[in-house]
C-alpha cells in the first residue's frame, strides 16, 4: 500500500463543493475520486484537508489516497488531469508516508477573499469576486482585524451549531488595496463552517461604518452568530494553501 498526497486547484463556479453528495455528482470530491478510480481499475476515495463550499475556489486544496502500490506520480497525475475536466487540475502528486491524512495531519490554512468596490463589477473578475460598490474604510477595517488575531473562541462566526469545539488561531489577517480591487487574506490553524465568510462580512460592516472596530471583542465574547457580521458570498473566497509538518 502507498500514500499519496495531491495539490488540487479548481474553480468551484459549478460545483456544490468539495464534499462528495448522494444528490448531485457536482462535486470536487466525487469528481477527482471518479478519475483516480479509473486510473487503478478500483475504486479510490480520497480525503480532502477540508471542505468548501458550493462555489468556493481553490489554489491549493490537498488531499491524500491510499493506492494498492507504487505508481509514477507524474504520469498518474497526467492522466488524470486528462480525465479531469478543464476547472480543475491536480497540480503535484507526492509519495508521502503510510498514515499521513490531509485533513487529520493539516498545521495551517490559508484563504484569500477578493472584492471589487467600483461601481459596476469587473466583467473578467466577476465570477472569483465579491461586487461590494461601496468606499470602504480600509483602516477601521485593519483596527478591527488586529482583535480577530490570535487564539479565540470563534463560535459567534459559524453557521454550524455542533461543531466539537470553535476554538481557532488566526496568526495573520493581510487587508490589501489597490484601486477599486481589496484582498483579505487569513492564515491560521484552520475555520469554521463558513468562518472565513463571516469574518469577512463583518470586516466589510466595519469598513462602511455598520460596526466599530471595537465591537469585535464583544461578538467573541457574546458567541452569539446575529452579533457577527453578514456572509460573504462564496465566489469571492480562495484557498490558497494548506500546511503540514512532515
Amino acid at each position: 500500500m502507498r500514500t499519496y498526497k495531491m495539490t488540487i486547484v479548481y474553480d468551484g463556479t459549478r460545483y456544490q463543493g468539495w464534499q462528495r453528495q448522494k444528490t448531485t455528482g457536482r462535486t470536487i470530491q466525487g469528481i477527482v475520486e471518479e478519475a483516480v478510480s479509473k486510473m487503478t481499475g478500483y475504486p479510490v476515495e480520497i480525503d480532502g484537508s477540508g471542505r468548501t463550499d458550493g462555489g468556493v475556489h481553490a489554489k491549493g486544496q490537498t488531499a491524500s489516497m491510499t493506492l494498492s502500490g507504487k505508481v509514477d506520480e507524474e504520469q498518474f497525475r497526467n492522466g488524470m488531469n486528462e480525465l479531469l475536466p478543464e476547472d480543475i487540475r491536480v497540480k503535484e502528486m507526492l509519495l508521502v508516508k503510510n498514515g499521513f491524512h490531509a485533513r487529520f495531519n493539516a498545521k495551517g490554512k490559508r484563504y484569500e477573499y477578493f472584492i471589487d468596490t467600483r461601481e459596476k463589477p469587473d466583467v473578467f473578475a466577476r465570477r472569483y469576486c465579491y461586487h461590494y460598490p461601496y468606499e470602504l474604510d480600509v483602516e477601521a477595517m485593519e483596527e478591527a482585524a488586529g482583535y480577530l488575531l490570535g487564539k479565540h473562541d470563534f463560535a459567534g462566526f459559524t453557521d454550524k451549531k455542533d461543531e466539537k469545539s470553535t476554538i481557532r488561531t488566526i496568526y495573520d489577517i493581510i487587508i490589501e488595496k489597490q484601486d477599486s480591487k481589496i484582498r483579505i487574506e487569513y492564515y491560521g490553524t484552520g475555520f469554521l463552517y463558513h468562518m472565513v465568510r463571516i469574518l469577512t462580512g463583518t470586516l466589510l460592516d466595519v469598513g462602511t461604518g455598520q460596526k466599530r472596530p471595537e465591537e469585535i471583542p464583544v461578538i467573541l465574547e457574546e458567541k452569539k452568530r446575529e452579533y457577527a457580521g453578514f456572509l460573504a458570498p462564496a465566489m469571492g473566497l480562495f484557498l490558497k494553501e494548506v500546511y503540514y509538518t512532515y
